[in-house]
């Protein structure tokens, strides 16, 4: 029995058809708005049991992945380069230009030549801070108002592709490759540094106590400007680090120091110096946590540590979850350092995770600390009177990570510690109203509106990926043809 002809049930069954399809649309889209509503991935993110930050040293974006297909590298039009940057000497628009060499110079990179070489947005100040570097009394090759003495050619210019780092561009093609990573404040490597463990650079005026720190972008420790032959009077960190919350929260980490050089003369009149060695127990540039109140306090001095034992762990599987891993003087890329040095090096630890036990649960971010000088065209964005600063490169490499992905969000190192956060600490952020150990620092840094989430560079629904052991002297690349 009919209870509605059949004009009518045909057009009752087009307006159910129609109203399921909207209802299948907008649940689908509203899964689409919200990534972690079908998927789960807030959850999924503890599939990551060992994150290890490796950090090296002075190179922007676009000297080593301006001409990478597909990201944000240098303007090209037909295969040349559409920027150019004035050089004072010659009179003559510089424009990047593929470097060979394996031994870069830079320029110099503190806080006046981040703002000089943005000059406002137009980003053409590198050569000419290139220059002002070569008349600047300096501390040594590793200080930030350093530039090479004999430098001729501009090579803050240069580019690389994958002709001299061709493991790094395997990494990239392989994995994840950030394109709008930032260091966290316009500044050289101590701050940065600073920012990494801390999410502040400060300087405080009473020993332990927080709220007498301040606000310090350039010189947190006092050792720049210092009257020659004045006390070496030791800085006190006082303010709070992640390290703090990692230990209230029973969460073990590691910092791994390599064994060689320090980065810094403490002769503010000399130009060079003797090299001092550096090891787990030196509190330098590169190494500031002994200098923090809470890692004393905590008894955590010890997980400071030599970088031998770095590759013991990931061999035997012991990989605390959290791990900061930073270089000497020689496989820095700092300049004078060789790129070839450096990414040996780094392919080396790479390797070393990759084939024990911990690979399948672990992520890997991989960046440089600052830009060294080195041209690059983005205009970073302001997020509060620190940074961000200079745009450096950024690599994620997990078995989750996905494939050949370019992320183009805004990031900076401030989404490391909003990843360890969220895996380990439940979210707890180095908040002065949350954390239990407040200090005045001018806001919350991983909540910045600006500031991506790394979790878009995973897949965990994916199986995870088998590792990409690559040689530590690998044959050149093609060249790039972006």
């Amino acid at each position: 029995m009919k209870i509605f002809p059949d004009s009518i049930s045909r057009k009752l069954g087009k307006l159910l058809t129609s109203a399921l399809a909207f209802l299948f649309v907008t649940t689908a889209f509203a899964a689409c708005a919200n990534p972690f509503s079908s998927s789960s991935q807030s959850g999924d993110i503890h599939k990551i049991k060992h994150v290890v930050v490796i950090m090296q040293e002075n190179r922007s974006f676009d000297t080593y992945f301006g001409t990478y297909p597909g990201a944000d590298g240098i303007p090209m039009q037909n295969g040349v380069p559409t920027v150019c940057v004035n050089d004072p000497v010659t009179n003559q628009c510089v424009k990047p230009f593929h470097d060979s060499a394996d031994l870069n110079r830079g320029g110099p990179h503190g806080q006046i030549n981040a703002t000089n070489d943005i000059n406002g947005g137009k980003m053409d100040g590198f050569i000419q801070q290139m220059r002002n570097g070569r008349k600047t009394k300096c501390q040594g090759p590793f200080d930030p108002a350093c530039a090479a003495s004999n430098q001729h050619l501009p090579d803050v210019m240069g580019y690389h592709d994958a002709r001299e780092i061709p493991n790094y561009w395997a990494y990239a093609n392989h994995f994840v490759l950030q394109d709008h990573m930032f260091e966290p404040n316009a500044s050289w490597s101590l701050p940065e540094h600073l920012f990494m463990v801390s999410e502040w650079s400060a300087k405080c005026t009473q020993p332990g106590v927080p709220m007498s720190c301040q606000n310090e972008l350039q010189n947190p420790d006092g050792i720049q400007g210092r009257n020659h032959g004045a006390p070496q009077k030791r800085p006190d960190y006082a303010w709070t680090d992640l390290t703090y919350l990692l230990h209230k929260g029973n969460v073990s980490w590691g910092y791994y120091v390599a064994d060689g050089t320090q980065p810094d003369c403490e002769d503010d009149t000399a130009m060079t110096c003797t090299p001092k060695p550096q090891h787990a127990g030196t509190p330098q540039i590169w190494n500031p946590l002994p200098y923090f109140d809470t890692v004393k306090q905590d008894g955590q001095l010890g997980n400071i540590q030599q970088l031998t034992n770095f590759y013991t762990a990931a061999k035997n599987g012991t990989l605390p979850a959290v791990s900061w891993v930073v270089p000497n003087g020689k496989n820095s890329e700092h300049p004078p350092a060789l790129v070839s040095t450096g990414q040996s090096y780094v392919t080396g630890l790479i390797n070393a995770i990759m084939q024990g036990p911990d690979w399948n649960s672990t992520a890997i971010f991989l960046s440089w600390d600052d830009w060294g000088g080195f041209y690059d065209h983005v205009v970073p964005p302001t997020v509060d009177q620190n940074g961000y600063g200079l745009r450096v490169p950024g690599i994620v490499i997990s078995p989750y990570a996905k494939q050949g992905f370019i992320d183009h969000q805004t990031l900076s190192f401030d989404a490391y510690v909003k990843f360890i956060e969220d895996d380990f600490l439940s979210g707890q952020r180095l908040d002065p109203k949350t954390d239990g150990r407040p200090d005045p620092r001018p806001d919350v840094r991983e909540n910045a509106t600006q500031l991506g989430n790394l979790v878009s560079d995973f897949d965990f629904n994916q199986q995870p990926r088998p590792p990409l052991v690559l040689s530590t002297t690998p044959t050149p690349g093609p060249a790039s043809t972006q």
